[in-house]
């Protein structure tokens, strides 16, 4: 392969035969995998197919968008197909999520989706959509290989959603949420991110159309993640309040299934009687709820991320990215890759440290990066 003109040099390349790296500092000996000095493994992997978005909500972009990435610049289809089949045949990946941007607007995407499930029969294939068009491309998705796949859905009522996203979308949202149960891309997953007097109030109606549609439905707290920076810890709603908002008409119990690195804390949903403090029925389903910020799982983290332009980054809020595909377009083997990506993920933090900021968080720096040109 030849070198692409304007890549950065190659960074910490693993040193033939020891498995160790001159700059990452990590030793000779170690398991196979993606391991870091803390002993976690990374074995969730999340890929993003592109940085363009066609919504612009007030959390991740600016009103007039971003610059994008040129064509160039960001993965071919058979680079990301062999840089996960490194990540799975060698480094011990053991699940894949598809991000954006929004991978929906990528035109190769069930090309993509096709050879990665060929090469992997096995491997679980899932997507993060905010959900335009995928009405029309869900049975496609499927029959590619792909299989489940998570929605962005902020709000049930159309000036809110417009609010929130700049784009008056929620029944093509709304189409393409239904389209991929009637696919089987189940489960069904929602993301919902919680904006102080936006939507905060309409989070028990928000789950209550999801359980009776069978959908999982997970509450993120708002990250420092968007382009306009204007996130502050004093404005953001927590889990706790979350929690709060949901007991007005549910009884959240523990989930019995172990959480087993996920994001998001399950809890088990009954519908609260009026006037009680009782239950009544059965379990209805689960809600889920995200708290990167003020209850963060970082000692579980299993995760590693590859950016559209092939960077890799040990942790969602690093300000350090390590470049894979300007080493994979010089030429080098899928070993090289292999020790340079493990060489990415043994600096991971032990925790971005949020937790321990002030309500202000005068002592946060908030990544360059935007939600969606990291990939969530």
């Amino acid at each position: 392969m030849t070198v692409q003109l304007g890549m950065p040099h190659p960074r910490g390349t693993a040193i033939p035969g020891t498995g160790a790296s001159a700059q990452s500092g990590r030793p000779a000996g170690l398991p196979a995998g993606l391991v870091d000095r803390y002993g976690r493994r990374a074995t969730d992997m999340r890929l993003s197919l592109t940085d363009k978005c066609n919504l612009r909500c007030t959390y991740c972009m600016p009103a007039e968008g971003l610059e994008w990435l040129s064509k160039q610049a960001v993965m071919s289809a058979e680079e990301i197909v062999r840089i996960v089949r490194i990540g799975v045949d060698m480094l011990g990946v053991r699940e894949l999520r598809l991000t954006g941007g929004e991978p929906l607007v990528r035109a190769d995407l069930l090309d993509i989706i096709a050879a990665l499930r060929q090469a992997h029969p096995e491997l679980p294939i899932s997507m993060t959509t905010n959900g335009v068009g995928l009405d029309k491309k869900a049975a496609g998705l499927k029959a590619a290989g792909l299989s489940r796949i998570n929605v962005s859905l902020d709000s049930l009522h159309e000036e809110t959603f417009a609010q929130l996203t700049r784009r008056p979308f929620l029944n093509k949202v709304l189409a393409g949420v239904d389209a991929a149960w009637a696919a089987g891309l189940g489960p069904v997953k929602l993301n919902a991110v919680l904006m102080r007097g936006i939507n905060d109030a309409e989070s028990p109606a928000l789950l209550a159309w999801a359980l009776d549609r069978g959908y999982e439905l997970r509450f993120i707290e708002q990250m420092p993640l968007d382009a306009d920076h204007g996130w502050t810890r004093r404005n953001m709603i927590t889990a706790a309040e979350i929690r709060q908002l949901l007991s007005a008409d549910f009884v959240l119990g523990p989930d019995p299934r172990a959480r087993d690195g996920a994001p998001a804390e399950r809890f088990e949903v009954r519908r609260r009687m009026p006037g009680t403090a009782g239950t009544t029925g059965p379990v209805l389903g689960t809600v889920g709820i995200i708290a990167s910020v003020t209850e963060p799982f970082c000692s579980d983290c299993r995760r590693t991320r590859i950016t559209a332009e092939g960077k890799i980054m040990s942790c969602l809020f690093s300000r350090d990215e390590v470049d894979l595909l300007g080493l994979l377009r010089e030429g080098a083997s899928d070993e090289q890759l292999a020790g340079r990506w493990q060489d990415a993920m043994w600096i991971k933090p032990k925790a971005h440290g949020m937790d321990h900021v002030g309500l202000d968080a005068p002592d946060f720096v908030q990544p360059d990066r935007s939600m969606s040109a990291i990939g969530g």
